[in-house]
Order: C-alpha cells, then sequence, then structure tokens
C-alpha cells in the first residue's frame, strides 16, 4: 500500500508543485482510503480518486477598491468549486493575508469530505481573498467586498455554489456581500449562510462550529462511558469557533481555561467562567482589541506572547483532559503534539481545519486517544449553513432548540459513521481512518452513478 499512495502522491505534487498544505490533506486522504480502493475495484476504474484530487473549477480574479485615503489597492480573489456529485459546492470564504490556492485547494478537498459526513445534500467548495480585514475600517471592507462580489456573482447561485464565512469573514463581511449581490442579480435568495436573523440567516450557525467540535468530544467520550464533566480543556484561538466551544465546555461542565490570539495566549487556571467569556467577546467582536487584555482585567490569568524562536506552542503544554484546536491550519506541531500526550489530555477535537501536522496526528492515533478530526468534529458549522440553506428553501425558521436538536443529531450520526466504517475496514477506533472512509464512500458512488464528468 505505502508504494501505490507514494506513487500516487508523487503524481499530484508534480501536477501541483508548491501547495504543500493541499499534499498534506490529500495524502491524509489516500492512506485512510487505499484498502477501500482494493475492496472496490470499480473505483479505480473509474478513476474516482484521481478526479476528486481535481477541481471541477478554479476562478482566479483581480479585486480591485479604494481606501480611506483615496488609494488604489488591489487583491486576488478565488474561489475553488471541488466537487459537486452529492450538491451545490459549499464551503466558506477565508479573508487573509496566508490566502492562497494551495491553501484554498486543500480547504476545499477537505469540505468535500466533510459536507458528505454531515448526511446532507451539499458538495465541497471554498473561495476567499488575500485581502486583511483586521485594521480595516467598515467603509473599506465594505468596498472591498463590494468589489469582490461584483466578480464572484456570476460563479454562483442557490442551486450551484453557496459560500459561507471563514477566517476573517463574519456577519459584517456576509452582509455586504449579500446586499451586493441582491442588487446585482434583482433577486432576494438564499446565495449566502451565516446570514443575519432578519435576513434569512438561522439560529445557532454563529454557534454551529465550536458547539459541534464539543458535541462530537461528547459523543468520543460516550464510547468510554465518561461525560465532559468536570473535564479541564484547553482551547485555541479566541474568535467565532473558540468563543462557542468556551461556551458549550460550560454548558457541559467542562472547565476552559485557555484562548489566544495571533499575538500570544492567556492561561486562567481559575477557569473561563460565563463571566469572563461575555468579557472576552465584547472585547473580540465589538472592540476588535487583543487577548491581553483579558489578563489585564482578571488577575487570574497569565498572558504569554507568541515567542517565535521557540519549537512549540506553550498553551498547548498545560495538565488537561482534552485539547480544542480552534485556530487555524497546522497549529499543532509534533513537539505540540508530544506535550499535550505528557500532560494527559486523552481527548482531542478539532475545531479548526487540519490544525494537527501529520506527525502529531500519527502520535496521538498511536496513543489511542479519542482524537476526532476536523473534516468530522467541526463539520457542526457547515452542517448548519445547509440547516440554513433547507430553511431559505422553505421560507421558513426553525427555533434555536430546533436547530440546535438537530446539530447534535447530525454530530451523532457523523461520530458514528466514522466509527462504523473505521471499524469495517479493519482500524476500530480510528477516527481519521473512519471519517475519511465514510465521508469519501458517500461521494465515490455519487460519482459513480452520474458517469465520466
Amino acid at each position: 500500500m505505502a508504494q501505490n499512495v507514494a506513487a500516487f502522491m508523487e503524481n499530484v505534487i508534480a501536477k501541483n508543485p508548491a501547495e504543500v498544505e493541499f499534499h498534506q490533506a490529500v495524502e491524509e486522504v489516500v492512506e485512510s482510503i487505499w484498502p477501500v480502493l482494493d475492496k472496490r475495484p470499480e473505483y479505480r476504474k473509474a478513476k474516482i480518486l484521481e478526479r476528486c484530487v481535481e477541481p471541477e473549477r478554479v476562478i482566479l480574479f483581480r479585486v480591485p477598491w479604494v481606501d480611506d485615503k483615496g488609494e488604489v489597492q488591489v487583491n486576488k480573489g478565488f474561489r475553488i468549486e471541488m466537487n459537486s456529485a452529492i450538491g451545490p459546492y459549499k464551503g466558506g470564504l477565508r479573508f487573509h493575508p496566508s490566502v492562497n490556492l494551495g491553501i484554498l485547494k486543500f480547504l476545499a478537498f477537505e469540505q468535500v469530505f466533510k459536507n458528505s459526513l454531515t448526511t446532507l445534500p451539499m458538495g465541497g467548495g471554498k473561495g476567499g481573498s488575500d485581502f486583511d480585514p483586521k485594521g480595516k475600517s467598515d467603509l473599506e471592507v465594505m468596498r472591498f467586498t463590494q468589489s469582490f462580489m461584483s466578480e464572484l456573482f456570476r460563479h454562483i447561485g442557490p442551486n450551484t455554489d453557496v459560500p459561507a464565512g471563514d477566517i476573517g469573514v463574519g456577519g459584517r463581511e456576509i452582509g455586504f456581500m449579500f446586499g451586493q449581490y441582491k442588487k446585482l442579480r434583482n433577486e432576494f435568495s438564499g446565495i449566502l449562510t451565516g446570514k443575519g436573523l432578519n435576513w434569512g440567516g438561522s439560529l445557532i450557525r454563529p454557534e454551529a462550529t465550536g458547539y459541534g467540535a464539543v458535541y462530537f468530544a461528547a459523543n468520543m467520550l460516550g464510547t468510554r462511558n465518561e461525560t465532559l464533566d468536570g473535564k479541564t480543556c484547553l482551547v485555541s484561538g479566541s474568535g467565532n469557533v473558540a468563543q462557542y466551544t468556551i461556551e458549550k465546555l460550560l454548558d457541559l461542565g467542562g472547565k476552559p481555561v485557555t484562548c489566544s490570539d495571533s499575538g500570544g495566549y492567556i492561561y486562567d487556571e481559575a477557569g473561563i467562567d460565563r463571566e469572563k467569556l461575555a468579557f472576552m467577546m465584547e472585547l473580540k467582536n465589538v472592540k476588535r482589541g487583543r487577548i491581553s487584555e483579558y489578563a489585564d482585567k482578571f488577575s487570574s490569568a497569565v498572558y504569554t506572547p507568541v515567542d517565535r524562536d521557540l519549537d512549540h506552542n506553550p498553551l498547548w503544554d498545560h495538565k488537561a483532559d482534552c485539547a480544542f484546536p480552534s485556530a487555524t491550519q497546522n497549529e499543532i506541531n509534533e513537539a505540540d503534539a508530544k506535550n499535550l500526550l505528557k500532560n494527559g489530555v486523552y481527548v482531542v477535537s478539532e475545531g479548526a481545519n487540519m490544525p494537527t501536522v501529520p506527525d502529531g496526528v500519527n502520535h496521538f492515533v498511536d496513543a489511542k486517544i479519542l482524537y476526532g478530526p476536523g473534516k468530522a468534529a467541526n463539520a457542526g458549522g457547515v452542517a448548519v449553513s445547509g440547516l440554513e440553506m433547507s430553511q431559505n428553501s422553505m421560507r421558513y425558521n426553525w427555533t434555536r432548540e430546533e436547530v440546535d436538536q438537530k446539530l447534535h443529531g447530525i454530530m451523532k450520526s457523523i461520530h458514528d459513521a466514522s466509527v462504523a466504517a473505521a471499524e469495517e475496514f479493519g482500524t476500530p477506533g480510528n477516527y481519521v481512518n473512519g471519517a475519511n472512509i465514510a465521508g469519501f464512500l458517500k461521494v465515490a458512488d455519487s460519482m459513480l452513478d452520474q458517469g465520466v464528468v
């Protein structure tokens, strides 16, 4: 098997040079699903895997806009429409200086199988720009997003491609883009998810990724007849995913003790309670401040600035039971993974996309801890995006309780499907293999049904 995987990856790398994140995402999936290809020769004959790694469509465009000083700025815009075998392309838009083709292809590739796992009829896509909303005025963000949508609108639609938010794209950005789409197309449709409640949004959507990651952890613990009650939890990030991860941990009796931003992290040994969480949400969502201000407010917290010279992130070097990486890709390196295991962490539920490097994943799998990979554990966000699409189609809104109940059920379905697939293909308890296989099978069978397209 190793030789076959290596030969396949050699071809992928040659066709997609310098796209290291994409190579990493593809290799993880290929290693997991190779036993499936051995059992199902029809997948090989139809070149299903070769077709899965090639986007159906890549859209690249310039985004010119004018800043508050009257200077013309130019950014790159992207949309990767990866696979539509089971439904319209679905996936977020990311606005961050690090955005490039390779990162978006990795995210789109992951999205295909994540969306498949949700049981909802959604294909996979991803997009964004190297624009940085940090430090920009509302007017600058509006001018940029309107220019961005003035090109993107040609390529999306409620039955074609339905983007959502991601890093750097929250309610403000979604609102500006929706308004521009509505003006250009002269129609009011559910073209974006993550919308405001007054104009087609869904309850629980902002909370969904964080809530889902916690529900997934609870399901994993359930296999050992345990709960989150009393568990000490490390959380990275301080954005949408981290905030609602902390909120749901508090609901289920957990004790979150960390959060972070690009400047550093806080460790609050007393625990982040609801009062402290409310302060953090005001700080990050309204004041757009830095997490260091949390330590200024609460004497129980210690702030540690980022040290680029360290070979590890000290956030992951505290005694704990559970870890919820909720910031960005590859934030847990091999040293971090070793530190987590050394400090007693035996539950890792990924709120971010691919936050653990391959060597770190190997340590978690070899240690047989409860490790929920991002494509399974953080699928709650896109699941509720799918529920938002359903509500838009019906011109109807479910209650908060109804949406939360559906989210809870979807995360249990993802967990159970991952467990069953891992068991069926000889690696019981391995959620990485289970999630990859369960997601792949639905996409592969749909592609077979639809012919060579």
